[in-house]
C-alpha cells in the first residue's frame, strides 16, 4: 500500500510517499480503507521536528484522524463491522495511508449523509473545542476571543461558543475575506492577528481560546477580564516564552488563570458521547464544516506547504 513518511525532519520536502506492506490488525483494532485522511496542525508540528522530544522519529507516517471502510477486524471485535463506514482516531500517526489502524474503541459509524472528508473535519477539532470550553468554564453570556480562528479547530470553537450563547465571539485572524467567513459562523468582532481593530470590540474578555500559542501569546494575558480564564487548546504558531506567565504575576489582583487542555485527558466515552452529538447535529446541518481543499495523498507535501503558509482555511484533506 501506498504511505507518505517524514523521511526528513524540516519543510514539507522532507515527506515521501513510500510502499508499506498492508498492517494487520491486532487485538481491539480495526484495518480501515482511507477515504478521507485529515491534514493537522499537529501533523505540521511533527514533522518540523518540533515534537522529537515526545518521541516522534524520523520515518514516522503522520496523521491522526481518518475515515473510511472497516475492512478487517482483530481478535476480540465484533466482525460485523466490516464494511462499515467509520471515523477513527488512529493516534500519534498512521494516517497517511492507504490502509490505517486503529483501536476499535475509538471509532464512530459515520451517518449516511456525512462525508468522509467532513467526517475528519469534524471529528477531532470537535471534541477539542468542546471540551476546551469545558476547560475554561464557559457560561452563556460571557464574551469569548478565539486566537487563530481559521483552521477547523477554531471554526468549532467560534460554532460551539456562539451556539453556547455567548454574549461576544471575537476572532483573530489574517484578511478580512476570512473574517467575513467567520462571522457567518458565529464570530460577533474580527480582531487582527495582534487581537487589536473590530469596531466595538470589548477591551476585554471573559474567555480566551488559544489555537496560536508562540512569542505573542503572553500579551493576550491584558486581555482578559478580571477572573478571566485562558485556555490553549494548541501551538501552531509554536511554544511560547518560558516566562510567558510573568503578565498573570503583575496583574495578580485579576485573578486570572491559564491552563492547557489536551482530549487525551478525557475518557473514551466521553469523547464518543460528545463525537456522536455532533455528528449527528452536523448530518441536520446545525454545525458547518469547511474543507479547504481535498488534495490526493500523493501531494502530502503541498498540503503541508499550504499549511505553513497560513492561508487554510478549515481542514485540508487528503484522499488516496
Amino acid at each position: 500500500m501506498k504511505a507518505v513518511a517524514i523521511q526528513t525532519f524540516g519543510s514539507p520536502e522532507g515527506l515521501a510517499v513510500i510502499d508499506l506492506p498492508v498492517p494487520i490488525p491486532a487485538d481491539g483494532q480495526v484495518l480501515i480503507a482511507t477515504e478521507a485522511i485529515g491534514v493537522s496542525g499537529a501533523d505540521v508540528l511533527i514533522r518540523s521536528g518540533a515534537l522529537a522530544a515526545y518521541g516522534f522519529k524520523e520515518g514516522h507516517i503522520p496523521g491522526g484522524e481518518v475515515a473510511g471502510t472497516v475492512t478487517a477486524v482483530g481478535d476480540g471485535v465484533d466482525t460485523s463491522w466490516i464494511g462499515r463506514r467509520v471515523w477513527a482516531f488512529t493516534g500519534g500517526g498512521g494516517g497517511y495511508a492507504e490502509q490505517a489502524i486503529a483501536s476499535v474503541e475509538e471509532i464512530l459509524p459515520l451517518p449516511a449523509n456525512l462525508s468522509a472528508a467532513e467526517a475528519v473535519t469534524l471529528g477531532s477539532s470537535g471534541v477539542v473545542a468542546h471540551f476546551g470550553l469545558s476547560r475554561a468554564h464557559f457560561v452563556p453570556g460571557e464574551s469569548v476571543l478565539v486566537r487563530g480562528a481559521a483552521g477547523s479547530l477554531g471554526i468549532m470553537t467560534v460554532q460551539l461558543a456562539a451556539r453556547g450563547g455567548a454574549g461576544t465571539v471575537a476572532v483573530t485572524t489574517s484578511s478580512v475575506e476570512r473574517g467575513d467567513r467567520l462571522r457567518k459562523l458565529g464570530a460577533t468582532h474580527v480582531l487582527n492577528r495582534s487581537g487589536e481593530g473590530g469596531e466595538d470590540a470589548p477591551a476585554g474578555y471573559d474567555v480566551i481560546i488559544d489555537i496560536v500559542a508562540g512569542a505573542d501569546m503572553p500579551s493576550f494575558f491584558d486581555k482578559l477580564n478580571p477572573n478571566g480564564r485562558m485556555v490553549a487548546i494548541g501551538a501552531v504558531g509554536g511554544q511560547p516564552p518560558a516566562d510567558f506567565g510573568m503578565g498573570m504575576m503583575a496583574a495578580f489582583q485579576k485573578s486570572m488563570s491559564f491552563a492547557t487542555f489536551s482530549a487525551d485527558t478525557v475518557s473514551g466515552p466521553d469523547r464518543r458521547a460528545v463525537r456522536t452529538e455532533q455528528f449527528a447535529a452536523a448530518s441536520r446541518g446545525e454545525l458547518q464544516l469547511v474543507v479547504h481543499q481535498l488534495l490526493p495523498l500523493e501531494q502530502a507535501v503541498l498540503a503541508h506547504r499550504e499549511m505553513d503558509a497560513g492561508e487554510v482555511f478549515g481542514r485540508i484533506v487528503l484522499a488516496p
